[in-house]
């Protein structure tokens, strides 16, 4: 469809009004306070532009981008990282991490957002996740096919014992998200009660059936297994066999105690949910959204291990974790992983039908949302990239097409907001900005999206 070296070339974003506001009346958006001087918040990492192949005025185009999202006032804090052929491109952060929330006094003290600030990352880390157990399957800890009964004796009651290690994956298991109760902190937190709610759930279709978005049980699923195979937590192993070799000072399951303060504080903003669409998101989260916010905030969720949920990271370090998988597991002379285990993370098991709990089509691989050519959350003509949504506006993946490796976080939590269309613009800019390599160079790539050839 486009060839090599191609670039979509989209219009410069042009700076569009937001929804006033009205005077003496409260924000139906709940948005933030809008500093006058853009400039005065922003912060600006390292970058090389030229070192990854790209000119300035086209970085400059995905940051005016992510300066529009910004502008829609429901993200306190918005940060950027853009790694194209390896290369920092771009990375930078704008507003503040705590301080400036729709209910935060406007004079109160507020402390900016840098690039490296750290962002819970919601879902995202269940890509994380997904590579661990992946590298476990090459290490022959386990294998895909395993029934998860294998590991997690007690596992099969009330007809589960065909739901495998591949079907928790894929999102395809066919079961429940936790109950409602189970999302007490204390109870989350406590091995024994969460293992024991693991195996009396009761499947609502037959395995392999039905894409449906497991928003917590299959965290929590792949995190027992990972326990039981390796006598060790997910938190340990990650840091032993990625983040310690490769010198990551977070993208880990939550942070030190010493280190919770540090973590960019998560708001709830946007138009509130009303029903029906407030019981849909409670039955797909497995907890209502104000709850949800509340709880992330939680010095015990920072600092415990939520294997769907609760990886802390920066945008600088997440887009580097992509980068792994993108160099097909190998990054700066350290081997993670072989490139056919990346290839078997992002192997199509969900053609782009509508997810069940999530009410939208969705490309799942094997942990990772998958490009598509027109519906993607990384932009027209992505079918070889993957990564993951965080909840919610924050987005991070690898598009091997084009060498690039990114990442977004916000720590502004909207459903609805009249600009929500800037988030997805925000992926296509930097999708757009990005010339496509040479198939040959593509380390890897979807097996059933087949390599594009180098003409």
């Amino acid at each position: 469809m486009f060839g090599i070296g191609t670039v979509l070339q989209l219009p410069a974003v042009p700076h569009l009004p937001s929804v006033p506001r009205l005077p003496g009346v409260g924000d139906p958006l709940r948005r933030v306070h809008m500093p006058d001087d853009l400039e005065s918040v922003t912060t600006i990492g390292v970058e090389d532009a030229a070192g990854g192949g790209m000119s300035e005025r086209s970085v400059q185009r995905i940051w005016d981008a992510a300066v529009e999202l910004y502008r829609s006032g429901v993200h306190p804090a918005l940060q950027v990282c853009v790694r194209r052929e390896g290369e920092v491109v771009l990375d930078r952060a704008i507003g503040h991490a705590r301080g400036n929330g729709p209910n935060d006094p406007t004079d109160g003290a507020k402390e900016p957002a840098t690039p490296a600030t750290p962002f819970v990352i919601y879902s995202g880390t269940k890509a994380p996740t997904a590579f661990l157990v992946h590298m476990l399957h090459e290490r022959g800890a386990l294998e895909i096919s395993d029934r998860v009964s294998r590991h997690i004796p007690g596992y099969e009651r009330h007809g589960k014992d065909e739901i495998t290690i591949g079907h928790v994956l894929a999102h395809r298991a066919g079961v429940p998200n936790l109950p409602s109760e189970a999302f007490d902190l204390d109870r989350v937190l406590d091995h024994e009660f969460m293992v024991h709610t693991l195996c009396e759930a009761r499947p609502i279709a037959k395995p392999g059936r039905f894409l449906a978005y497991h928003a917590v049980s299959g965290g929590h699923i792949l995190g027992e297994i990972v326990n039981r195979v390796t006598g060790k937590d997910m938190r340990t192993v990650l840091a032993e066999e990625i983040l310690e070799p490769l010198g990551f000072r977070w993208t880990n399951y939550g942070v030190a105690p010493e280190d919770t303060a540090k973590v960019a504080l998560n708001y709830l903003t946007g138009t509130p949910t009303l029903p029906p669409l407030s019981q849909l998101l409670s039955r797909a989260l497995g907890l209502p959204l104000d709850s949800l916010v509340e709880l992330s905030n939680d010095d015990r969720f920072l600092t415990g291990i939520v294997p769907a949920a609760n990886i802390v990271s920066t945008a600088n370090e997440l887009s580097r974790f992509y980068e792994i998988l993108r160099r097909g597991g190998e990054l700066d002379g350290v081997r993670v992983v072989a490139p056919e285990t990346v290839r078997r993370v992002i192997t199509q098991q969900s053609h782009l039908e509508v997810d069940l709990s999530l009410g939208f089509p969705t490309r799942f691989g094997s942990g990772v949302m998958l490009g598509a050519q027109v519906l993607s959350l990384y932009g027209l003509d992505t079918q070889h990239a993957f990564g993951h949504l965080g909840f919610t506006n924050m987005l991070a993946w690898a598009d091997p097409e084009r060498a690039l490796a990114c990442a977004v976080m916000t720590n502004g939590k909207p459903i609805l907001y009249p600009e929500l269309a800037r988030f997805y613009l925000l992926a296509q800019r930097i999708t757009s900005e990005a010339p496509k390599v040479r198939g040959s160079e593509m380390v890897v790539w979807d097996p059933l999206a087949a390599r594009p050839g180098d003409q």
